[in-house]
Protein backbone atom coordinates (compact mmCIF):
# COMPACT_ATOMS: atom_id res chain seq x y z
CA UNK A 1 0.00 0.00 0.00
CA UNK A 2 1.35 3.25 -0.90
CA UNK A 3 2.24 6.10 1.57
CA UNK A 4 -1.09 7.93 -0.30
CA UNK A 5 -3.40 5.36 0.34
CA UNK A 6 -1.98 4.68 3.78
CA UNK A 7 -2.88 8.75 4.70
CA UNK A 8 -6.45 8.48 2.99
CA UNK A 9 -7.51 5.03 4.99
CA UNK A 10 -6.04 6.56 8.34
CA UNK A 11 -7.76 10.19 7.18
CA UNK A 12 -11.42 8.55 7.00
CA UNK A 13 -10.89 6.57 9.73
CA UNK A 14 -10.34 9.37 11.95
CA UNK A 15 -12.37 11.89 10.16
CA UNK A 16 -15.56 9.91 9.70
CA UNK A 17 -15.73 10.85 6.13
CA UNK A 18 -14.41 9.27 2.94
CA UNK A 19 -11.08 11.28 2.38
CA UNK A 20 -9.01 11.92 -0.49
CA UNK A 21 -5.40 12.76 -0.33
CA UNK A 22 -4.02 14.90 -3.35
CA UNK A 23 -0.40 16.33 -4.45
CA UNK A 24 1.44 14.10 -1.73
CA UNK A 25 5.08 15.44 -2.28
CA UNK A 26 8.23 14.95 0.10
CA UNK A 27 9.82 18.43 1.10
CA UNK A 28 13.80 17.76 0.75
CA UNK A 29 15.96 18.19 3.57
CA UNK A 30 15.13 17.39 7.46
CA UNK A 31 17.31 15.80 9.84
CA UNK A 32 14.63 14.12 12.56
CA UNK A 33 11.70 13.44 10.38
CA UNK A 34 10.42 12.78 6.78
CA UNK A 35 8.27 15.80 5.65
CA UNK A 36 5.50 15.90 3.13
CA UNK A 37 2.90 18.41 2.37
CA UNK A 38 -0.85 17.70 0.75
CA UNK A 39 -4.29 18.49 0.32
CA UNK A 40 -6.86 16.18 1.85
CA UNK A 41 -10.37 16.51 0.64
CA UNK A 42 -13.48 16.18 2.42
CA UNK A 43 -16.79 16.65 1.09
CA UNK A 44 -15.21 18.69 -1.57
CA UNK A 45 -13.33 21.09 0.41
CA UNK A 46 -9.66 20.71 0.24
CA UNK A 47 -6.99 22.09 2.71
CA UNK A 48 -3.55 22.35 3.04
CA UNK A 49 -1.85 19.62 5.38
CA UNK A 50 2.01 18.85 6.50
CA UNK A 51 2.68 15.09 7.71
CA UNK A 52 5.75 14.96 9.99
CA UNK A 53 6.64 11.23 9.94
CA UNK A 54 9.68 9.26 11.76
CA UNK A 55 12.47 8.19 9.29
CA UNK A 56 13.76 4.57 9.64
CA UNK A 57 17.21 6.46 10.53
CA UNK A 58 18.15 9.55 11.98
CA UNK A 59 20.68 11.88 12.50
CA UNK A 60 19.08 14.13 15.44
CA UNK A 61 17.39 12.43 18.28
CA UNK A 62 13.91 14.47 19.20
CA UNK A 63 10.48 13.70 20.99
CA UNK A 64 7.98 13.87 18.10
CA UNK A 65 4.76 14.51 21.15
CA UNK A 66 7.04 17.05 22.04
CA UNK A 67 7.45 18.92 18.69
CA UNK A 68 3.79 18.28 18.68
CA UNK A 69 3.11 20.31 21.95
CA UNK A 70 5.68 22.76 20.75
CA UNK A 71 3.63 23.38 17.98
CA UNK A 72 0.21 23.51 20.32
CA UNK A 73 1.40 25.16 22.91
CA UNK A 74 1.77 28.11 20.23
CA UNK A 75 -0.35 28.08 17.97
CA UNK A 76 -3.16 30.89 17.89
CA UNK A 77 -1.40 32.70 20.84
CA UNK A 78 -0.17 35.99 18.58
CA UNK A 79 2.71 33.99 17.00
CA UNK A 80 2.79 32.60 13.46
CA UNK A 81 2.79 28.85 14.03
CA UNK A 82 0.79 26.24 12.25
CA UNK A 83 -2.22 24.01 13.44
CA UNK A 84 -0.74 20.84 15.20
CA UNK A 85 -3.94 18.26 14.73
CA UNK A 86 -3.17 14.88 14.99
CA UNK A 87 -0.31 12.54 16.40
CA UNK A 88 0.27 9.04 16.35
CA UNK A 89 2.80 7.74 18.49
CA UNK A 90 2.52 4.25 17.43
CA UNK A 91 1.99 4.81 13.49
CA UNK A 92 -1.43 3.32 12.72
CA UNK A 93 -1.73 3.08 9.48
CA UNK A 94 1.45 4.41 8.57
CA UNK A 95 3.24 2.05 9.79
CA UNK A 96 5.83 4.86 11.64
CA UNK A 97 4.87 7.62 14.01
CA UNK A 98 4.02 10.50 12.80
CA UNK A 99 1.71 13.50 13.07
CA UNK A 100 0.04 16.06 10.74
CA UNK A 101 -0.83 19.86 11.08
CA UNK A 102 -1.97 22.31 8.90
CA UNK A 103 -0.20 23.95 6.00
CA UNK A 104 0.57 27.81 5.75
CA UNK A 105 1.47 28.38 1.83
CA UNK A 106 2.06 31.87 0.66
CA UNK A 107 5.82 31.88 1.91
CA UNK A 108 9.47 30.96 1.84
CA UNK A 109 12.32 30.05 3.53
CA UNK A 110 15.87 30.63 2.96
CA UNK A 111 18.91 28.55 3.68
CA UNK A 112 21.36 30.15 6.13
CA UNK A 113 24.12 29.40 3.66
CA UNK A 114 23.24 31.43 0.89
CA UNK A 115 23.83 35.36 0.10
CA UNK A 116 21.78 37.60 2.28
CA UNK A 117 18.33 37.39 0.53
CA UNK A 118 16.00 39.97 2.65
CA UNK A 119 17.20 43.03 1.00
CA UNK A 120 15.12 45.64 1.91
CA UNK A 121 13.06 43.88 4.35
CA UNK A 122 16.05 42.92 6.32
CA UNK A 123 15.31 45.12 9.36
CA UNK A 124 11.35 44.71 9.23
CA UNK A 125 11.68 41.03 8.92
CA UNK A 126 14.46 41.34 11.83
CA UNK A 127 12.04 42.82 14.28
CA UNK A 128 9.42 40.68 14.24
CA UNK A 129 12.14 37.45 14.21
CA UNK A 130 13.17 38.94 17.68
CA UNK A 131 10.51 39.72 18.75
CA UNK A 132 8.52 36.72 18.01
CA UNK A 133 11.51 34.72 20.26
CA UNK A 134 11.14 37.52 23.02
CA UNK A 135 7.53 35.92 23.50
CA UNK A 136 8.60 32.77 23.55
CA UNK A 137 10.70 33.32 25.87
CA UNK A 138 7.77 35.44 28.02
CA UNK A 139 5.46 32.21 27.96
CA UNK A 140 5.65 30.09 31.08
CA UNK A 141 5.48 27.16 30.22
CA UNK A 142 4.15 25.55 33.24
CA UNK A 143 0.52 26.57 31.71
CA UNK A 144 1.25 25.63 28.12
CA UNK A 145 0.69 21.57 26.55
CA UNK A 146 4.64 21.19 26.12
CA UNK A 147 4.80 20.51 29.58
CA UNK A 148 2.92 17.50 29.35
CA UNK A 149 5.80 15.75 27.91
CA UNK A 150 9.09 18.29 28.58
CA UNK A 151 10.97 17.82 31.86
CA UNK A 152 11.66 21.49 33.82
CA UNK A 153 15.20 21.34 35.06
CA UNK A 154 16.05 23.38 37.87
CA UNK A 155 17.11 26.88 37.23
CA UNK A 156 21.07 26.51 37.89
CA UNK A 157 21.10 23.10 35.88
CA UNK A 158 20.04 24.32 32.48
CA UNK A 159 23.09 24.91 31.31
CA UNK A 160 24.37 21.28 32.20
CA UNK A 161 21.62 19.55 30.83
CA UNK A 162 22.29 20.94 27.44
CA UNK A 163 26.34 20.57 27.61
CA UNK A 164 26.30 17.21 28.98
CA UNK A 165 23.96 16.40 25.63
CA UNK A 166 26.16 17.91 22.82
CA UNK A 167 28.72 16.73 24.35
CA UNK A 168 27.55 13.06 24.44
CA UNK A 169 26.43 13.58 20.61
CA UNK A 170 30.27 14.79 20.42
CA UNK A 171 31.62 11.77 22.23
CA UNK A 172 29.66 9.27 19.99
CA UNK A 173 30.09 10.84 16.78
CA UNK A 174 33.26 11.80 16.07
CA UNK A 175 35.81 10.29 14.18
CA UNK A 176 38.96 12.48 14.37
CA UNK A 177 39.82 14.90 17.51
CA UNK A 178 38.24 17.87 18.09
CA UNK A 179 40.18 19.80 19.47
CA UNK A 180 38.80 23.19 19.08
CA UNK A 181 35.30 22.19 20.40
CA UNK A 182 37.29 20.20 23.03
CA UNK A 183 38.86 23.00 24.11
CA UNK A 184 35.48 25.09 24.42
CA UNK A 185 33.43 23.13 26.50
CA UNK A 186 36.65 22.60 29.03
CA UNK A 187 35.94 26.33 29.27
CA UNK A 188 32.30 26.32 29.50
CA UNK A 189 32.69 23.65 32.38
CA UNK A 190 35.50 25.94 34.08
CA UNK A 191 33.12 28.93 33.92
CA UNK A 192 29.27 27.76 34.55
CA UNK A 193 26.48 31.04 33.73
CA UNK A 194 24.27 31.86 36.12
CA UNK A 195 21.01 30.84 37.00
CA UNK A 196 18.42 31.23 34.17
CA UNK A 197 15.99 34.00 35.59
CA UNK A 198 13.00 31.67 34.46
CA UNK A 199 12.38 28.88 32.71
CA UNK A 200 10.95 29.36 29.37
CA UNK A 201 10.01 27.14 26.02
CA UNK A 202 13.42 26.78 24.17
CA UNK A 203 12.59 26.48 20.48
CA UNK A 204 15.92 24.58 20.13
CA UNK A 205 16.33 25.90 16.38
CA UNK A 206 15.14 29.31 16.37
CA UNK A 207 17.27 30.75 13.21
CA UNK A 208 17.48 31.69 9.72
CA UNK A 209 16.43 29.39 7.61
CA UNK A 210 13.67 27.83 10.21
CA UNK A 211 11.15 30.05 9.28
CA UNK A 212 8.62 31.26 6.39
CA UNK A 213 8.21 35.02 4.81
CA UNK A 214 5.97 36.61 2.47
CA UNK A 215 8.77 38.31 0.62
CA UNK A 216 7.25 41.68 1.35
CA UNK A 217 8.79 42.02 4.81
CA UNK A 218 6.08 39.63 6.58
CA UNK A 219 6.98 36.62 8.81
CA UNK A 220 4.14 34.27 7.83
CA UNK A 221 5.42 30.81 9.85
CA UNK A 222 7.71 29.71 12.62
CA UNK A 223 8.95 25.88 11.68
CA UNK A 224 11.19 23.31 12.64
CA UNK A 225 10.58 22.73 16.51
CA UNK A 226 11.41 19.66 16.70
CA UNK A 227 14.84 20.17 19.22
CA UNK A 228 11.95 21.81 21.75
CA UNK A 229 12.59 21.62 25.50
CA UNK A 230 12.34 23.82 28.42
CA UNK A 231 15.22 25.62 29.83
CA UNK A 232 16.96 28.75 30.18
CA UNK A 233 15.82 31.22 27.21
CA UNK A 234 19.07 32.78 26.47
CA UNK A 235 20.00 29.54 25.23
CA UNK A 236 17.88 30.54 22.17
CA UNK A 237 18.67 34.33 21.63
CA UNK A 238 22.44 32.72 21.66
CA UNK A 239 21.35 30.13 18.88
CA UNK A 240 19.54 32.93 16.63
CA UNK A 241 22.72 35.24 16.84
CA UNK A 242 25.12 32.56 16.71
CA UNK A 243 27.96 34.00 13.75
CA UNK A 244 27.13 30.81 11.15
CA UNK A 245 23.52 32.54 10.33
CA UNK A 246 25.05 35.77 9.74
CA UNK A 247 26.24 35.64 5.71
CA UNK A 248 29.76 36.71 7.06
CA UNK A 249 28.34 40.03 8.35
CA UNK A 250 30.20 41.40 10.60
CA UNK A 251 26.93 44.37 11.44
CA UNK A 252 24.12 43.00 11.26
CA UNK A 253 23.08 39.28 13.27
CA UNK A 254 21.42 36.93 10.92
CA UNK A 255 21.69 39.25 8.13
CA UNK A 256 18.86 41.46 9.51
CA UNK A 257 19.68 43.72 11.76
CA UNK A 258 22.87 44.91 14.53
CA UNK A 259 23.39 43.31 17.47
CA UNK A 260 22.73 45.68 20.36
CA UNK A 261 18.55 46.02 18.17
CA UNK A 262 18.33 42.71 18.19
CA UNK A 263 19.21 42.29 21.88
CA UNK A 264 16.92 45.20 22.49
CA UNK A 265 14.09 43.65 20.81
CA UNK A 266 14.46 40.38 22.59
CA UNK A 267 14.37 42.13 26.05
CA UNK A 268 11.39 44.46 24.98
CA UNK A 269 8.69 41.24 24.14
CA UNK A 270 10.03 38.83 26.90
CA UNK A 271 9.96 41.34 29.97
CA UNK A 272 13.63 39.48 30.39
CA UNK A 273 17.44 41.66 30.84
CA UNK A 274 20.31 40.24 28.89
CA UNK A 275 22.83 39.64 31.90
CA UNK A 276 26.21 39.70 30.07
CA UNK A 277 27.91 37.36 31.37
CA UNK A 278 25.70 34.42 31.14
CA UNK A 279 24.72 35.43 27.43
CA UNK A 280 28.78 35.53 26.57
CA UNK A 281 28.54 30.86 28.05
CA UNK A 282 25.86 30.91 25.86
CA UNK A 283 26.98 32.34 22.46
CA UNK A 284 29.88 29.86 22.97
CA UNK A 285 27.83 27.50 24.29
CA UNK A 286 25.83 28.02 20.71
CA UNK A 287 28.85 27.00 18.20
CA UNK A 288 29.40 24.08 20.29
CA UNK A 289 25.84 22.60 19.51
CA UNK A 290 26.16 23.77 16.25
CA UNK A 291 29.41 22.00 16.26
CA UNK A 292 28.23 18.63 17.48
CA UNK A 293 25.39 18.77 14.81
CA UNK A 294 27.90 19.15 12.00
CA UNK A 295 30.75 15.98 13.69
CA UNK A 296 26.83 14.22 13.24
CA UNK A 297 26.17 15.43 9.91
CA UNK A 298 29.63 14.21 8.53
CA UNK A 299 29.86 10.88 10.19
CA UNK A 300 26.16 9.86 8.76
CA UNK A 301 26.89 11.04 5.41
CA UNK A 302 30.02 8.84 5.12
CA UNK A 303 28.52 6.08 6.56
CA UNK A 304 25.93 6.56 3.90
CA UNK A 305 22.92 6.56 5.88
CA UNK A 306 21.79 9.53 4.85
CA UNK A 307 23.31 11.06 1.42
CA UNK A 308 21.36 14.68 0.82
CA UNK A 309 24.67 16.78 0.05
CA UNK A 310 23.54 19.17 2.51
CA UNK A 311 25.35 17.03 5.25
CA UNK A 312 28.11 16.46 3.23
CA UNK A 313 28.92 20.11 2.97
CA UNK A 314 27.61 20.78 6.31
CA UNK A 315 30.22 18.42 7.64
CA UNK A 316 33.34 19.68 5.63
CA UNK A 317 32.41 23.57 5.11
CA UNK A 318 30.24 24.30 7.71
CA UNK A 319 32.17 22.44 10.21
CA UNK A 320 35.47 24.50 9.55
CA UNK A 321 33.52 27.92 9.94
CA UNK A 322 32.44 26.29 12.79
CA UNK A 323 35.23 25.92 14.23
CA UNK A 324 36.88 29.13 13.31
CA UNK A 325 34.12 30.90 15.09
CA UNK A 326 35.09 28.93 18.15
CA UNK A 327 38.40 29.67 18.12
CA UNK A 328 38.10 33.66 17.62
CA UNK A 329 35.52 33.37 20.63
CA UNK A 330 37.99 31.79 22.63
CA UNK A 331 40.96 34.17 21.51
CA UNK A 332 39.08 37.03 22.96
CA UNK A 333 38.07 35.74 25.51
CA UNK A 334 41.91 34.01 26.84
CA UNK A 335 43.48 37.62 25.74
CA UNK A 336 44.87 36.41 22.79
CA UNK A 337 42.92 38.69 20.22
Amino acid sequence: MSLQDQLEAYLTRTGGKPARVHDLFRIPGGASRETYRFDIEVDGTRRGMILRRDPTGSLIDTDRRVEFLAFRSFFDKGLPVPEALALEEEGAELERPFFIMGRIDGGKAQSPFTLPPYGEHAATLGEQFFSHLGKIAAADPATLPISEAAPSPALDACWAKELDYWEGVINEDEEHPQMIVRAAIRRLRRNPPPPAQKLSVVHGDYRTGNFMHDGAGKIIALLDWEMAHIGDPLEDLGWAIEPLWCYRETDRVSGMVPREKAIALWEAASGLKVDPAAFAWWELFASVKGAAIWISSAKEYRAGGMKDPVLGLSGWYTARRQDEIIAGVLAKLEGLA
